[in-house]
């Protein structure tokens, strides 16, 4: 087993942050699972762009779909695709959740982000994916949006796993931690089983690093009084905030709320740390790995920064440790006015619009890809 694997005994489950149709059918998920460890797979809309929107991978697949439906909307293309995908990476995964008995093994597919403002629709799209792909290690993503809370909790509820994504602040992974504890207590008091739901909750990490560097950077070139003390934040943002949120779990599965459902068989919705490809070259490329490992945690990565972890990354409970120097460190960052709430809000309304951008181009792609006799 390489280091990831090693990682993973850690308490970090690893997970890639990738899916493709060519990748799925040369087993190169089969090869991660076996050399590494791998327990989980994640996709959004900028990644389905990538693997459906150029090359042919898909084209054949498309052509026969469109044979039998002439008339098919554009959208009705695409989740044809994108479920394909997602069973074919749910059945590589099917040993890996039966052997840890649904406590991993699972693949992601998101929810339109055109709907990331609506709950109700977020709760339909939920069950029609879910009964789409028919497989039980499947999550689905739902944004962490104010729409989202109730649309994860009621999802719970149905017995749908969840993948909550695009968490930015401790915040709103509180109110979402709080949707899925809300589900479940649902759960239990329709007399339905609950040892088998499982939740994540995504945390995005080097986006808010990105957006408060380059405030900071700014700030040293314009020779800002406070240009010391603003170096020393820089890179450091990203990192505390996780912490401080992982302390909040631990003390939320520690009370008794939590306890109550836990001795019915409840799985504790991990946080999954997402967004952790390294954006400043001047940074380690495995900085968020490296700085964010701890138990009950899964760490999603692009390819690139799972090959540099395997070959340099460092295992050890980091996760734990420098809680109070995170504390100093977000005080500090609040004393010199860097916002980091109104970065962390400001992140998710562009997290939104990067998937609405993605996701355009996505269905444009397809639907340049003419049905038969079109």
């Amino acid at each position: 087993m390489s280091k990831l694997g090693d990682l993973s005994a850690a308490g970090t489950a690893v997970w890639l942050d990738f899916v493709d149709r060519k990748f799925l059918q040369a087993k190169g998920l089969e090869k991660l699972v076996e050399a590494d460890g791998l327990t989980g797979v994640t996709s959004n809309p900028s990644i389905f762009e990538k693997a459906m929107g150029h090359g042919d991978a898909y084209d054949e697949t498309l052509a026969d779909y469109d044979r039998e439906h002439p008339d098919a909307a554009t959208i009705d293309r695409y989740e044809f695709l994108a479920v394909g995908d997602i069973i074919a990476a749910a059945d590589t995964l099917r040993p890996v959740y039966d052997r840890l008995e649904a406590k991993d093994g699972y693949v992601s597919l998101e929810v339109s982000p055109y709907i990331s403002d609506d709950t109700d629709a977020t709760i339909a799209e939920a069950k029609k994916l879910w009964r789409a792909v028919d497989r039980p290690n499947l999550m689905i993503k739902i944004p962490g949006t104010l729409a989202g809370g109730p649309a994860i909790a009621s999802t719970i509820a149905s017995g749908i796993n969840v993948n909550v994504t695009l968490l930015f602040s401790q915040d709103a992974y509180a109110r979402v931690a709080e949707a899925y504890a809300m589900g479940l207590e649902e759960r239990v008091r329709q007399g339905q089983p609950i040892d088998r739901i499982a939740s994540v909750a995504s945390f995005f990490v080097s986006r808010i690093d990105t957006t408060i560097d380059k405030e900071i950077d700014r700030r040293v070139g314009e020779g800002d009084p406070e240009s010391e003390a603003l170096k020393a934040v820089r890179g450091k943002a990203a990192i505390a905030n996780a912490k401080l949120a992982y302390r909040w779990y631990q003390e939320f599965t520690a009370s008794d709320r939590w306890r109550a459902l836990a001795e019915k068989g409840a799985q504790p919705q991990r946080l999954l740390w997402a967004s952790t490809g390294v954006k400043d070259p001047a940074y380690p490329t495995t900085l968020y790995v490296d700085t964010l490992i701890g138990p009950d945690t899964v760490n999603t990565m692009p390819v690139a920064t799972m090959d540099a972890f395997r070959d340099g990354g460092t295992v050890g409970e980091t996760l734990t440790t420098g809680v109070d120097e995170a504390e100093r460190t977000l005080a500090e960052i609040e004393r010199l006015g860097l916002d980091l709430g109104g970065v962390t809000d400001g992140l998710v309304q562009a997290g939104v619009a990067s998937f609405v951008k993605a996701f355009d181009d996505l269905l444009g792609a397809i639907a340049a890809k003419q049905p038969v006799g079109a």
